[in-house]
C-alpha cells in the first residue's frame, strides 16, 4: 500500500455518481487515482493503477460489480468497497459480492443525490478509509471460507456428544468486514447448543432483512430480522434492524424479548452493539456469552465490560482473521475478554463456555 493518503478507484455507469464519489473523497483527503464507467473497465484499471480501494457500484453493464469483484480478486486482489442501491435485487448481488470477497458495502443515497451524499460524506471517508486498510488477500479467504459453507469446521463443532447448559444466550458484535464471519460463526453452531442468539452488525435498513433470511438459510437456527416485542427461546436468532437499536427488555423461563429503539446513535452507529450487550447483561439472568467480531471503531468495548461484570463469557475475533481489528482491539484492551480466537473458532469457543463439565 502506497504511503500516504490512499488511492481509491471509482467504478459506476453514472457519470454523475462518478463525479459527486470522486469530489466527497477529494475533499475528504483520498486521492481518486482513476474511474471507471462499467466492471470491464475497473478490472483493467485495478492492474494499471494499482489503487488502494475500490468502490464499485453494483449494477453496471458489460460487466457488472459481482463479477468485477470475483475478477479483481483473483488477478489483482484489493480492499472493495460495494456502493448498493436500497432495493431487494442489489441487496442480494450486494451479500454475492461479499462473498467473492468485497469487504464492505455503502448504501448509495437516494432522492436529492448530491444533497444526501453530501450529508453523508464523513461516514463514506471513514468507511473508504477503514476498507483500504483491509488485507485484501485475508478478506478472500475468509469469505471463500464462508462461501464454502465452512464444512470442515462445522464437523468440527458439531457438538454431537457434549453436553450444554440450560438456556444459553449468546450476543454477536460486527461491523466492517463481518457479514460473511457472522455467516460462518452462526453456520458453525450447532442447534444442540440450543442458545438464543442476537446479531447487531453494523449495517443500513433495508438490508438486515436479507441478512436474516441469508442467515436462516445457511444455519441450523431459525433467523429473522428483528421486530419490536419480539421473543425467542432455543435455536432462535434475531438479527438487529437497520437505524434501530435492539434492546433486551425482558427475560423470563429462557425466553427473551426485544425492544427497537430509535434512541439517538451510540458509538456514531444505530443499531449499536453496546446497546443489546449492556441490555442483555442488565436483563438476562442464565449463561450470557457476548462475541466481538471484525469491524472498525469501539462499538461493543462498554458491551463486553457489561456483560463480563454479569459473570458472562467474552470472545473477540484475532486480528489475524479479521478484516479490521479496530471492533476486538478495543474489546480486548478493556482486560474483559476471556478469550481471542481466529474466526475458524469462534464457534468452538462459544461451545467451550457453554459446555458442562
Amino acid at each position: 500500500m502506497a504511503v500516504g493518503p490512499p488511492q481509491a478507484l471509482v467504478a459506476d455507469d453514472s457519470h454523475f455518481m462518478r463525479s459527486v464519489i470522486s469530489d466527497i473523497l477529494e475533499e475528504g483527503g483520498i486521492d481518486v487515482a482513476a474511474v471507471a464507467k462499467n466492471g470491464r473497465e475497473a478490472v483493467e484499471l485495478v492492474g494499471d493503477v494499482d489503487p488502494d480501494v475500490v468502490t464499485m457500484d453494483v449494477e453496471m453493464p458489460e460487466m457488472d460489480g459481482i463479477a468485477a469483484t470475483e475478477r479483481i480478486m483473483a488477478t489483482d486482489p484489493t480492499p472493495i468497497l460495494m456502493l448498493s442501491a436500497h432495493t431487494d435485487e442489489d441487496a442480494d448481488v450486494t451479500f454475492q459480492a461479499l462473498e467473492k470477497g468485497a469487504v464492505d458495502f455503502f448504501r448509495k443515497p437516494g432522492g436529492e443525490v448530491s444533497m444526501e451524499m453530501s450529508r453523508l460524506q464523513d461516514q463514506l471517508v471513514e468507511v473508504v478509509e477503514s476498507v483500504a486498510a483491509v488485507d485484501p488477500t485475508d478478506s478472500g479467504e475468509v469469505a471463500s471460507a464462508a462461501a464454502a459453507g465452512t464444512e470442515a469446521t462445522a464437523v468440527e463443532t458439531t457438538g454431537a456428544n457434549r453436553t450444554y447448559v440450560d438456556d444459553p444466550t449468546v450476543v454477536i458484535g460486527s461491523s466492517t468486514g463481518g457479514p460473511t464471519v457472522v455467516e460462518q460463526v452462526l453456520s458453525d453452531l450447532p442447534l444442540a447448543l440450543d442458545a438464543r442468539v442476537l446479531v447487531v452488525q453494523h449495517m443500513p435498513d433495508g438490508f438486515t432483512g436479507r441478512f436474516a433470511e441469508r442467515l436462516d438459510a445457511r444455519s441450523d437456527y431459525a433467523v429473522r430480522e428483528a421486530s419490536d416485542g419480539d421473543r425467542i427461546g432455543g435455536g432462535e436468532a434475531l438479527i438487529a434492524a437497520g437505524d434501530y437499536h435492539m434492546e433486551v427488555t425482558d427475560y423470563r423461563r429462557g425466553r427473551l424479548r426485544v425492544g427497537l429503539t430509535q434512541d439517538p446513535p451510540v458509538n456514531n452507529v444505530r443499531p449499536a452493539v453496546d446497546v443489546t450487550m449492556e441490555t442483555a447483561a442488565a436483563a438476562v439472568d442464565g449463561p450470557l456469552a457476548g462475541v466481538i467480531l471484525t469491524g472498525m471503531g469501539e462499538d461493543g468495548a462498554a458491551g463486553v465490560e457489561a456483560i463480563a461484570g454479569a459473570g458472562g463469557t467474552t470472545i473477540a475475533q484475532d486480528e489475524a482473521t479479521s478484516a479490521v481489528f479496530g471492533m476486538p482491539k478495543r474489546a480486548i484492551e478493556t482486560g474483559c475478554v476471556d478469550g481471542v480466537a481466529p474466526v475458524d473458532d469462534v464457534a468452538a469457543a462459544i461451545l467451550d463456555a457453554f459446555e458442562v463439565t
